[in-house]
């Protein structure tokens, strides 16, 4: 095996292998297979395919807006939402670690045509003094108006942290006050929304708009939501024909996600549970390598001294002993919790996480 690339494992720890490296590796569920065999087809750019307009429906009443688009990832529904954005200016702000700016190929500035702003933060907030330092109003020799903010809940870069609805609601008042759209990455929004006890659509009325995905902890093979009004639907759907997104005989797909929706939801409280249960077997075993519990799917490993050669060695040796687990920087590892992991899994990935932390030093 290269020992440069943890994701693959030798074929003698193939049967044993834990993967915590993303939610996105879940399989469909037997239901979602069965759906997506029965599904009712039809041209989704021509008449319309009707499994597809049901989706659209359901995830706009999740999200609690007027209407909804099915689009192929959450990358394409966030650049889709800068696009029509971008019609009113030309600056977007982030938070610095935010998955817009570092994991989605530059796509808010080099398609949508939007300068991208990093705003000092932590924990995944914006610093909210400098936040309203950074908003534009109106055109000036010093730049154009911002056309909008972008806010990202659960925040993976946090650790999963589920942003307090306090602070979305004052990202909001600061862009209503220069006229800036508030957009919503919400991949993993059924996962905060559990986290705060509140269903996902008290978090989407924060913003204007709103994504979330139906191919991360909710199961289905792909696709995600992009819902806001009915007017921004329909520039939106133009926007996703522009990037290659129009769809056709979708509605076998759009059949899992339907089902993502109605089933899966509920059962993402045993992902946060053992999330809790492998930081605390860290917390009582290493404490050094831990910060704050989890509040949702996602766990922080911090190596420090006990990762000679940094996240990625650390990765690789575990890689040799069947637990595949991916870098978050440098010095970090980032856990993911999902469907496919029960109780044995987390007690295996905690003791060797432990070990080969005890190697490390």
């Amino acid at each position: 095996m290269n020992a440069n690339a943890p994701d693959r494992l030798p074929a003698e720890k193939a049967e044993r292998r834990i993967d915590l490296r993303s939610d996105t590796v879940t399989q469909p569920t037997d239901a979602m297979r069965e759906a997506m065999r029965a599904a009712v087809d039809g041209d989704d750019g021509l008449d319309g395919d009707p499994t597809v307009r049901e989706l659209e429906a359901a995830g706009a009443a999740a999200m609690g807006k007027e209407d909804a688009l099915f689009v192929a990832s959450g990358t394409m529904g966030n650049l889709v939402a800068a696009l029509v954005h971008a019609n009113r200016g030309g600056e977007a702000l982030v938070d610095e670690h935010a998955h817009v700016a570092r994991s989605e190929g530059g796509g808010i500035s080099r398609l949508a045509g939007l300068m991208c702003t990093a705003v000092r933060s932590h924990d995944g907030m914006m610093d909210l003094d400098s936040l309203a330092a950074s908003m534009r109003g109106s055109y000036s020799r010093h730049g154009t108006p911002t056309a909008m903010v972008v806010v990202e809940t659960s925040h993976n870069h946090a650790g999963g942290r589920a942003l307090p609805l306090p602070y979305l609601a004052a990202v909001g008042e600061r862009a209503r006050a220069t006229g800036a759209a508030v957009h919503i990455d919400g991949a993993r929004i059924f996962n905060a929304a559990l986290a705060q006890g509140v269903p996902p659509a008290a978090i989407a009325a924060f913003g204007d708009t709103v994504t979330f995905c139906l191919s991360k902890g909710l199961s289905a093979p792909m696709g995600s939501i992009l819902a806001g009004s009915r007017d921004f639907v329909v520039r939106a759907r133009s926007y996703r024909r522009m990037v290659g997104g129009g769809l056709r005989q979708a509605g076998c797909v759009a059949a899992a996600g339907l089902v993502a929706l109605r089933d899966m939801a509920g059962r993402l409280a045993d992902d946060h549970r053992r999330a809790r249960a492998l930081w605390t077997h860290l917390r009582d075993q290493e404490p050094a390598l831990i910060g704050d519990a989890p509040d949702t799917n996602i766990v922080l490993v911090h190596l420090g001294a006990s990762g000679p050669g940094g996240a990625t060695a650390f990765a690789a040796r575990l890689a040799s002993r069947g637990l595949l687990v991916r870098p978050r920087d440098a010095d970090t590892l980032r856990l993911v919790i999902h469907r496919h992991i029960d109780d044995d899994a987390i007690r295996i990935a905690a003791a060797e996480i432990v070990r080969a932390a005890g190697m490390g030093r």
